[in-house]
């Protein structure tokens, strides 16, 4: 359904261990080792440059998306727009901080009312979809002028397939300026930390400065020995490669299996999920038929009234559980 289950890595579980004699208070903005190896990994797995002091630790990306429209000042009157397919947080959080969340993937057709926060998420979830480098430009330059905040969830970035992905910060897409953006990042699924809250946020200097200021007061502070583990997931490329090759390995397995027992895959050429579809089924026919099989999926109309044909499959099972489902779907056939 989506949950990691592989183990987390020993550089990480040492490093925990390593810091747990932490009787202090950690630092709201992360320690100094913690922020070069997020502003060294950014650099080297996407191409993006930021200061050190840009990167800001937060309690699991989950924590940072349900309450941004609120630590940005969002409230009655405010639009937060998210795309029409979407994580269900975004929405939310919106509403947390009083504010108004609009579903819409064309950000023109939003007219002259004033959007505070808009929210990308590339490659998607749950549909898998890459925004390219050039739809990516056209929602900066938008935000820009409107001084709207565009914050990027990317916490799937590392797993494209079909499509590479590209970060917001990137200088193809931002023109070398992060002003007005953030990017969201997790080691959920990167580095089986999904139990550990362990994420960043990153991007405009003068944005994560008043995060920053808010987080402290509202005591909003990733755990030392967490911070110390995150460190080494960061600095580390190997598990993380590891990891990828076993997700190539779950959806190499899973998609033929689901296209020959008649589901058609869409998007999907990057992130965790395939996103399937079947011409006799709706997505809670679809949900019925599998779960007679012993495959649990979910549903698409979790992520809103456009996903309400398709199911969202999970690459986040076992070797031995992916193999199942892939026979259980043969004798769908």
């Amino acid at each position: 359904m989506g949950t990691p289950v592989d183990p987390v890595p020993a550089v990480v579980r040492e490093a925990l261990s390593a810091a747990s004699d932490f009787p202090g208070y950690p630092v709201t903005a992360g320690t100094a080792a913690l922020r070069a190896a997020a502003a060294g990994w950014l650099a080297r797995s996407l191409g993006v440059t930021v200061p050190e002091a840009a990167v800001l630790p937060v309690i699991g990306t989950k924590e940072l998306i349900a309450w941004l429209p609120a630590l940005l000042g969002c409230g009655p009157g405010d639009l937060v727009v998210h795309p029409e397919l979407a994580y269900p947080t975004y929405d939310a959080g919106a509403r947390l901080a009083g504010a108004r969340p609009v579903a819409a993937d064309g950000l023109v057709s939003l007219g002259p009312e004033q959007v505070r926060l808009a929210w990308l998420n590339s490659p998607a979830n749950p549909s898998g979809r890459v925004l390219p480098a050039e739809h990516l430009r056209k929602v900066v330059t938008w935000g820009r002028e409107r001084g709207t905040v565009i914050a990027a969830d990317e916490c799937y970035i590392e797993f494209g397939w079909d499509a590479q992905p590209v970060s917001v910060l990137h200088p193809e897409v931002c023109e070398g300026s992060h002003q007005g953006l953030l990017a969201v990042h997790s080691l959920s699924k990167r580095s089986n930390m999904a139990g550990y809250r362990a994420g960043f946020v990153t991007g405009d200097p003068e944005l994560i400065g008043e995060l920053l200021e808010i987080r402290k007061h509202a005591g909003m502070m990733l755990p030392g020995p967490v911070q110390a583990a995150m460190t080494a997931a960061l600095a580390d490329d190997d598990h993380a490669a590891e990891q990828r090759a076993r997700y190539a390995a779950r959806r190499g397995a899973l998609r033929p299996s689901l296209e020959a027992a008649g589901w058609a895959v869409d998007h999907s050429e990057a992130g965790l999920y395939l996103w399937a579809s079947h011409p006799d089924h709706d997505c809670w026919g679809s949900v019925r038929l599998l779960a007679q099989a012993g495959i649990l999926v979910a549903p698409g109309e979790f992520y809103g009234p456009a996903g309400a044909r398709h199911v969202r499959v999970a690459l986040t099972a076992t070797d031995e559980r992916i193999e199942a489902a892939a026979r259980r779907l043969a004798a769908l056939v």
